[in-house]
């Protein structure tokens, strides 16, 4: 044998065992699955900031409960990774991050918060098949189009003013019927604008006599001619609904001016189911009653979820429990598809009866993009606290109808 044949055969050997063990660590990598990318869509800059952040927040300690619990199974335990996307509180914004995130391979997006977000990113998202989990955008538009991959998990204005309206019925009846007259208070875009035309048009019907109906820009810089218009007015009830800042400015500009009422119930308030506001001006916030989103106060889960939030040093909000909850939402309908196809998951969510969250609501049921297994709850400000009121059967506290003078 030649010593070529030899360092031949040398070389050949030498090289099937580089091949293998170049081959190697692709074998380990296939033992590990790649990682399901999660667009969260998120206003952290801008008028909407806050709350922008608080959903983030929920976003992450879903994902981190998915992996947890071993990732998706179906998917051989692939684990979420969060590409996160700052609209920016503007429509504009947020329609290009969703070409960002389309473009980087998420599996589906979550969030938008304010109305006009949510309806120009699913809008933007549709263009791609590409699921959407609206997560609080409350306009009813937003399902009214027909677009087949955009879910709304919690429910809208036109649901959240029916519930209103029924509570504070019940609570007026129950107060001996103090309140007759009142003052509408709105921010004027999609969400303020809706609402309040919807309830000047059903509150007459249950014997309330609507005094004013009062646009307000957002953000807004000074509410006295509000306060003004509605000492002038005097009414027994002010409902406001508007995001926080404004929120908080018209009750603080209401305490300052001694322009007082029967009480305040709002509706879908930025600022009445915040402990934020609660915690900063506990005299401004009081009492104020609010008909939204809120978790259940009688699962383990959301109270395990609060107590983790608030160890970690950050504050409580329903925007946490709404995206936390749409995350286990959007990760059981990928484990029941089997696949991160759009079309899959779309058909998964579609179908979905999913009652893992941490709302006040029944299993997840889709009609045409919305969950009507979903219905908002009554709060008051009680010490210092939120407390649910209304459903009755898990509320943890009784309505206190403040009969102011």
């Amino acid at each position: 044998m030649t010593r070529t044949s030899i360092n031949r055969r040398n070389f050949i050997k030498a090289g099937a065992a580089g091949a293998a063990v170049l081959a190697a660590p692709g074998i380990l990598r296939a033992q590990t699955p790649p990682a399901i990318k999660i667009g969260i869509l998120q206003p952290v800059t801008g008028a909407f900031s806050m709350d922008g952040g608080f959903g983030r927040t929920g976003a992450e300690m879903g994902i981190a409960k998915v992996n947890a619990m071993g990732g998706i199974k179906a998917l051989g335990g692939a684990k979420f990774e969060m590409i996160f996307a700052d609209a920016r509180s503007n429509p504009e914004a947020a329609v290009q991050e969703v070409e960002q995130l389309n473009a980087q391979g998420v599996a589906a997006i979550v969030g938008g918060f304010a109305s006009p977000v949510c309806l120009a990113a699913s809008q933007a998202a549709s263009r791609y098949n590409l699921p959407y989990i609206v997560d609080v955008g409350v306009t009813d538009q937003i399902i009214q189009r027909g677009l087949k991959n955009t879910f709304r998990f919690s429910p809208g204005f036109s649901l959240c003013t029916k519930t209103a309206i029924e509570n504070l019925i019940k609570i007026n009846d129950a107060a001996g019927k103090p309140a007759k007259t009142i003052v509408l208070v709105h921010e004027d875009g999609l969400f303020g604008s809706g609402l309040a035309k919807m309830m000047a048009t059903e509150l007459p019907k249950h014997g309330f006599e609507i005094l004013d109906s009062i646009a307000h820009p957002t953000p807004a810089r000074d509410m006295s001619n509000v306060a003004l218009r509605i000492r002038s007015l005097k009414p027994d009830l002010i409902i406001p609904s508007s995001y926080y800042g404004e929120t908080v400015l018209l009750m603080r500009t209401l305490q300052q001016q001694r322009v007082r009422s029967k009480g305040i119930f709002s509706v879908l308030n930025g600022a009445a189911s915040n402990l934020r506001f609660v915690r900063e001006f506990p005299e401004a916030a009081e009492n104020i009653m609010d008909c939204n989103h809120w978790h259940d106060p009688r699962k383990p889960a959301a109270q395990e979820l609060r107590k983790e939030v608030e160890a970690a040093g950050k504050g409580w909000n329903y925007n946490i429990a709404i995206n936390y909850s749409d995350i286990l939402l959007l990760a059981d309908a990928i484990e029941r598809a089997g696949s991160i196809e759009h079309d899959a998951v779309i058909a998964a969510l579609a179908s979905s009866t999913f009652d893992g969250h941490v709302m006040p609501y029944g299993p997840t049921k889709f009609v045409d993009g919305q969950n009507t297994g979903a219905a908002p709850v009554s709060t008051q400000v009680q010490k210092g606290d939120i407390k649910v009121i209304f459903p009755e059967e898990f509320s943890d506290a009784k309505a206190n109808y403040p009969l102011k003078t």
